[in-house]
């Protein structure tokens, strides 16, 4: 296995999109936002399915399998017609172990054991609704598995501010369906994670943005 998705893969990844504005978005986004190569490197190396919740049009599953990631890769999102992208460009992919499916996170995931990611999607929900999210994805994570998070963090900083118009100009632009509503904060990953039995660690993950990103990395011990 890799450790990122080569170049060509990635270009290869975003022809398969069916519209050029997915297209550059996919460019762009595998080209340059450092958490799908951070997601590789968490998940590589083991043999454990990946719940990808939040998927979009599914650049992660293919981002993986780009880098040499076999294990199977299940993608869930509330948007239905990013659902429908996620399935044709993984038809038109040929890679295999690829599967979508559309809901609400908040009430309901696939059953699944194995990694579990959720990336950008938290600042949609009040704080009941991210715990409640949280609970269900870690029961999700299996014994040697992690929960892997990318959100926006709640602090008195000009990150974070920059952050929350990012979110709002998303809603604006109709990419998200929704405008940001409560950013979660580092207690309450470590109370919620920790309570249902994860080690918890966060770290930066700016990576040359003015975004107010963190990586929060979830695992359940062997």
């Amino acid at each position: 296995m890799k450790a990122a998705c080569p170049p060509e893969e990635i270009q290869r990844i975003a022809a398969l999109c069916t519209t050029r504005w997915h297209r550059n978005y996919t460019q762009i986004k595998l080209r340059t936002d450092p958490v799908y190569a951070a997601a590789l490197r968490e998940v590589g190396g083991t043999v454990l399915p990946v719940l990808d919740v939040g998927c979009g049009i599914g650049l992660l599953a293919l981002y993986l399998r780009g880098a040499g990631y076999s294990a199977p890769v299940t993608g869930f999102d509330y948007d239905s017609k990013k659902i429908t992208a996620a399935r044709l460009m993984a038809e038109r992919s040929g890679f295999d172990g690829l599967s979508y499916a559309a809901g609400d996170a908040r009430r309901e995931m696939p059953e699944f054991s194995g990694h579990v990611v959720i990336l950008d999607i938290l600042q949609f929900f009040t704080e009941a609704e991210q715990d409640a999210l949280l609970v269900l994805a870690a029961a999700r994570v299996a014994p040697g598995g992690k929960l892997i998070i990318r959100s926006g963090l709640r602090e008195a900083t000009w990150r974070h501010r920059v952050t929350v118009f990012g979110d709002w100009l998303a809603k604006v632009t109709l990419w998200m369906k929704a405008g940001p509503v409560c950013y979660p904060t580092r207690d309450q990953f470590e109370r919620v994670l920790g309570q249902n039995g994860l080690q918890v660690r966060l770290e930066p993950m700016w990576g040359g943005t003015p975004f107010n990103n963190y990586l929060i990395v979830a695992e359940r011990q062997a």
